[in-house]
């Protein structure tokens, strides 16, 4: 039985700016007292192509962790785009939240993320890339309404502290299960004016291609291609491992 569930997950300041900080409030119940904190990772996915262009835009350790229902907002800073592909800066990608528990990942949540370039509609053209792409014209919104769940069964306490339960970590697919779960979704008024659904179908419709949105999501999610949520790959921002109380 997992001792820690997300209950909730919503977007805030959505849609925004490129390069505003990406925020979640995060509402997750615990059902008993934990030993260690819980590690909170928010992970860009730079390109579906290449896992080493994935951006660790934050990690933090939140606890001690009080039982009963917590909340807190998680922030992280845009990813650098020097480090993403100059021409797939434009268009829709996935972005990660995930937690983990002496270091065994017991939820991922992806959701779907368009960057548009605000005034280009000529669909035969594609955007400049970047450094020529202008950032501040592009608007990020994350399809909030469905978000991507993956559960993992992990080992909560070292009572049985065999090699064969600490593997069943981040790095095991097994008994792993993922569903489309629906979450509220941020009141932001601006959201009403933007073009674009907050939908699943609302990112193939953007994309063109629905078997490559699908592809681009299934790769994120796969713990065998993203098991490791390092900082090896940060943007040099928050991913600094902070302390979060939630006393």
């Amino acid at each position: 039985m997992a001792l820690v569930n997300v209950v909730n997950m919503v977007v805030l300041d959505n849609p925004c700016n490129f390069e505003n900080p990406f925020q979640f409030e995060i509402t997750f119940e615990c059902l008993q007292e934990l030993e260690d904190d819980l590690e909170w990772k928010v992970l860009y996915v730079g390109s579906a192509h290449d896992a080493a262009k994935d951006q660790v835009l934050d990690e933090i350790l939140v606890g001690p962790v009080p039982v009963g229902i917590n909340k807190f907002v998680l922030q992280a800073d845009a990813p650098s785009p020097q480090q993403l592909p100059p021409d797939e800066i434009v268009g829709v990608t996935v972005v990660l939240v995930t937690c983990s528990y002496k270091e065994r990942e017991f939820v991922r949540v992806g959701y779907y993320v368009n960057n548009e370039l605000l005034g280009h509609d000529d669909p035969d053209t594609p955007p400049p890339p970047y450094p020529q792409l202008d950032l501040s014209q592009v608007q990020r919104q994350i399809l909030a309404d469905k978000p991507r769940v993956t559960k993992f069964p992990i080992q909560w306490d070292d009572s049985n502290n065999s090699s064969t339960n600490n593997n069943n970590n981040i790095t095991n697919n097994a008994g792993a299960e993922t569903n489309d779960i629906s979450m509220e979704v941020s009141n932001d008024e601006n959201a009403h004016h933007h073009p674009f659904q907050q939908t699943t179908n609302a990112a193939v419709g953007v994309l063109g291609d629905s078997a490559g949105v699908e592809a681009k999501m299934a790769a994120a999610m796969d713990t065998s291609l993203r098991g490791t949520l390092s900082s090896q790959n940060s943007n040099g921002g928050a991913g600094d491992n902070n302390a979060m109380s939630m006393e």
